[in-house]
């Protein structure tokens, strides 16, 4: 019998004690939130339900999911709700994908004041994009965006930058035309870094000087505003990677683009290889090489993989998708509207949900059919955190290999 995949969940569940009596003090109530989640999910301390097949009797245990927006096992679900309510919204235009990263020594600060610092990186990409897209002699529009934020690396290192996905073009400032932009060039990327580059800083020092700021070990020095001041003294001339990549296929790729950003977290399960005395090995890839070359495995210390793992934990409360422009929820269904009206593109109507009778009298079921024959699994009991079901499941098949030879 072949053995199961290994997932972040068995790492932490291995571990992860150890882990938090070496850190003890330097773990945040949200790390170790995250941790527990995650150690909990699908298992008998977060409840579930027996289903039954209404054909073959087939039974299984599901057991609750954490849905912590960092474990690997819940994202999907997600994901689906998410994307349903997007689809809606595409308009048949190419649309555009643009990374804002902020530079090494703004990350090393940012980790130290998350909240902060990523809610500057949104504000002053956000701004820099519509500002320049406004802009009569560039495209003369009010666009929209859709802004997610990742903080990491492929190696779980800690790297801070932002996906956009902006359709290409907007509306007239009186809202009367759709202007389109090229088919393919959205807005100069060298432009935008600049302003980027400003806009950021600027928000950045008025942060400092409000006292929005903490610094601590080899940075607490920079609580001082003169030493802040030469700390971003070469930042302010240093070129900030801002580039755009070729458009999309058509709406249906934008999904599928946004299927595997939106809500991806730092490292999926399917990434992961083994586990041993060596530690955690696991799939990543070097962005720096072109071609197969760049896919490697690496191998770190289980604890230096866990802490790797956690530094991605954002604050709580903090949205890491945001919309901008004709997608800002202050107007956003009018302005879809009009849009697709300029594009002659008829508006989706939304289908009316069954009724809540009609709902009533239907089984309970499982959101996938019988792994036997395909049939309904009805949902035939439900049990709480911690208690065990009454009823089994049906054992796995034994498998006997008869050797012929």
């Amino acid at each position: 019998m072949s053995r199961p995949a290994l997932e972040v969940a068995d790492i932490f569940r291995d571990h992860g004690a150890a882990w938090r009596r070496a850190n003890a003090g330097h773990v945040s109530l949200d790390q170790m939130k995250v941790m527990s989640a995650i150690e909990r999910c699908r298992t008998g301390a977060l409840g579930g339900h027996v289903a039954r097949c209404e054909d073959c009797a087939h039974t299984v245990i599901a057991y609750n999911s954490c849905r912590n927006r960092h474990c690997p096992k819940c994202q999907g679900a997600a994901a689906k709700e998410w994307l349903a309510e997007r689809e809606a919204e595409l308009l048949p235009v190419p649309y555009f994908h643009v990374v804002f990263t902020l530079p090494a020594p703004i990350a090393d600060i940012a980790y130290q004041n998350k909240t902060v610092i990523y809610d500057l990186l949104f504000k002053a990409a956000a701004e820099a994009t519509l500002t320049i897209a406004a802009d009569p002699k560039r495209l003369g529009a009010r666009i929209a965006i859709t802004a997610v934020l990742h903080t990491w690396g492929s190696a779980l290192t800690h790297h801070p930058h932002l996906h956009m996905i902006v359709p290409g073009g907007g509306l007239s400032a009186d809202g009367e035309r759709w202007i389109a932009c090229r088919p393919t060039f959205f807005l100069p990327v060298r432009v935008l870094s600049r302003l980027f580059r400003r806009l950021f800083l600027k928000m950045l020092v008025a942060a400092h000087a409000a006292g929005r700021l903490a610094f601590f070990g080899e940075h607490a020095v920079l609580a001082d505003r003169a030493a802040f001041a030469v700390f971003l003294a070469p930042l302010c001339t240093s070129e900030w990677v801002v580039y755009a990549k070729k458009p999309f296929g058509g709406p249906q790729a934008v999904l599928a683009y946004l299927s595997r950003y939106t809500h991806r977290i730092a490292i999926s399960n399917r990434r992961l290889i083994s586990t041993d005395e060596r530690g955690v090995t696991f799939k990543w890839k070097d962005y720096r090489i072109e071609g197969p070359a760049r896919y490697k495995t690496m191998t770190l210390p289980t604890h230096e993989f866990i802490r790797r793992f956690l530094i991605h934990v954002l604050p709580r409360g903090f949205h890491r998708i945001r919309h901008y422009g004709l997608f800002a929820n202050g107007n956003r269904t009018g302005n879809i509207a009009r849009a697709r009206k300029l594009l002659a593109v008829p508006s989706r109507t939304k289908q009316p949900e069954p009724s809540q009778a009609a709902a009533a009298d239907e089984p309970r079921m499982l959101p996938r059919p019988c792994p036997c024959c395909g049939g309904r699994m009805i949902i035939i009991e439900t049990f709480a955190r911690g208690c065990e079901p009454k009823h089994r499941p049906t054992p796995a098949p034994v498998v006997v290999r008869i050797d012929t030879s």
